[in-house]
């Protein structure tokens, strides 16, 4: 199911939206592949909006996927472009004076399947989130040529989402490898139909569903697929 460079594996992971639950999956995927490969790392290659820890800028999301990974790399390959603002990526690169290279990212990409055996690359924000004024999220996803894994974020307008994504990420000419339905919204009616909705639609498979938490917990969640990437 996800892209095997030499005897490694990567997967892309994108969403509906942004806050709809990509580093919580990403991390429960890292998790639950450690139970299958020595070396498993993240990778966030755009990430925007920073706090001092330590005295050091750090992003949230970053942060959560080096602590599911249990392989340590060079922080300028798995996070290149880390952007103080919170903000779109085109606007947070030109407030801070960067360039958004996609050729880099995918580098740094392919040195971490020199370094892991299973490596789990968050994009930011949803799949069409601009990096430019030229260029995408999509067009990352496109450079990389990943499988990619869709989490939607379970809440009204999300079927819309979902289907408008899948469509977004075939016409780049990359698989849809399954997708995982995240309760963001605890209050979101007919659930069950919304999914047995995309379940027919998305013509991929569903891979998780996560219910609704207040405090979401990476480690337990479980992935009905997993043992077939091994």
């Amino acid at each position: 199911m996800a892209e095997r460079a030499g005897q490694s594996l990567s997967l892309f992971v994108t969403g509906t939206d942004t806050g709809v639950g990509k580093t919580l999956v990403s991390a429960g995927l890292l998790h639950a592949l450690a139970c299958y490969h020595p070396r498993v790392v993240g990778m966030k290659p755009v990430a925007a909006g920073t706090a001092l820890i330590n005295g050091v800028p750090a992003n949230d999301d970053v942060l959560a996927l080096r602590a599911a990974s249990n392989c340590r790399v060079p922080p300028e390959l798995d996070n290149p472009v880390l952007l103080p603002d919170a903000l779109s990526p085109h606007i947070a690169a030109a407030r801070a004076g960067v360039r958004i290279d996609i050729d880099h990212l995918v580098a740094c990409q392919r040195a971490l399947t020199l370094r892991a055996d299973a490596v789990v690359v968050e994009g930011a924000g949803g799949f069409h989130v601009p990096l430019s004024t030229t260029e995408t999220g999509a067009d990352l996803a496109e450079a990389l040529g990943l499988p990619v894994l869709l989490v939607v974020g379970l809440r009204l307008g999300c079927l819309n989402h979902a289907l408008l994504t899948a469509e977004a990420i075939r016409a780049r000419g990359l698989t849809l490898a399954g997708w995982v339905a995240n309760q963001v919204d605890a209050t979101m009616l007919a659930q069950d139909d919304n999914i047995a909705f995309l379940q027919r639609q998305l013509q991929a498979p569903l891979l998780a569903r996560i219910a609704h938490q207040a405090a979401p917990d990476p480690r337990i969640l479980t992935f009905d697929l997993l043992p077939t990437w091994k």
